[in-house]
């Protein structure tokens, strides 16, 4: 249990550096991460991705919220947009934990590593949509926040890979786009932390110390480390080459989901 622990606390000061620095999630690290120490710590392999997928949303509440905290105090968030987009992201990302424990755990880890792949190439490739329109009405923004909130909990993420793009082409500047995504991602992990709690209960076969598909030891080690990492990493977001830093992160990305496709191979 101590090795899982300190595994955990590394991973938690990575993550929540990057969440707070590049507003795309540190799911994106936990989520294979996790999948690493459940596999050393001997636990049923067919729960290993739900486990993670669960766990990663639930530390992405606390991380969330201290990345956020940083964030406005730089007036970065559109309170607006949050306020509009929150009642379909909590809806899709609810639905989308119900769904996914429908799915198998190869299934998941194949979502996972598309979408990771995808990720990566649209950062090294800097691909960025023109904005050359607004945001959508409300009725818009809440069916747009149901499809990031179903994908954000089949990938274990904050959404920050999805919305940031939406904003930017919807004319919200990158940076404010990043502190938004932030707020965005709230309540999509507290919507997924719910739903795969739920799916989870009664599931047979779960380690000790666990609340359905969500893992207290890891969920404790990686918000104790994240937590002031996620401060740190907004600060710099305002300071440092954030369009270089993602490149590093895409390579990093690369590597995780190479690891993984490997593994489903």
């Amino acid at each position: 249990m101590l090795a899982i622990v300190l595994a955990c606390l590394g991973v938690g000061l990575i993550a929540g550096f990057l969440a707070g620095l590049l507003g795309v999630g540190g799911g994106l690290v936990i989520v294979p991460a996790l999948l690493a120490v459940f596999h050393f710590a001997n636990i049923e392999p067919g729960l290993h991705q739900h486990l993670a997928l669960g766990t990663s949303l639930a530390t992405i509440i606390v991380t969330g919220a201290a990345s956020v905290r940083a964030h406005h105090a730089k007036s970065a968030v559109r309170w607006d947009i949050v306020g509009q987009i929150t009642p379909g992201i909590l809806l899709g990302t609810f639905a989308g934990a119900q769904i996914a424990g429908l799915i198998s755990s190869k299934g998941l880890q194949w979502i996972f590593v598309v979408f990771a792949f995808l990720v990566a190439a649209q950062m090294l490739l800097d691909i960025k949509p023109k904005p050359t329109r607004q945001l959508p009405a409300r009725h818009g923004l809440i069916s747009i926040g149901a499809l990031i909130g179903m994908l954000s909990s089949w990938v274990g993420i904050g959404g920050g890979s999805l919305s940031v793009p939406f904003m930017s082409a919807c004319n919200v500047p990158v940076k404010t786009a990043i502190g938004t995504s932030s707020a965005i991602g709230i309540p999509i992990a507290i919507a997924g932390t719910i739903g795969y709690a739920y799916s989870g209960m009664g599931i047979a076969n779960l380690p000790n110390c666990t609340f359905g598909y969500v893992y207290i030891p890891a969920f404790i080690a990686i918000v104790f480390a994240s937590f002031p990492m996620a401060q740190f990493g907004a600060a710099l977001a305002h300071r440092l080459p954030v369009a270089q830093l993602k490149k590093c992160f895409a390579a990093l990305l690369v590597i995780l989901a190479s690891k993984m496709l490997m593994g489903l191979l």
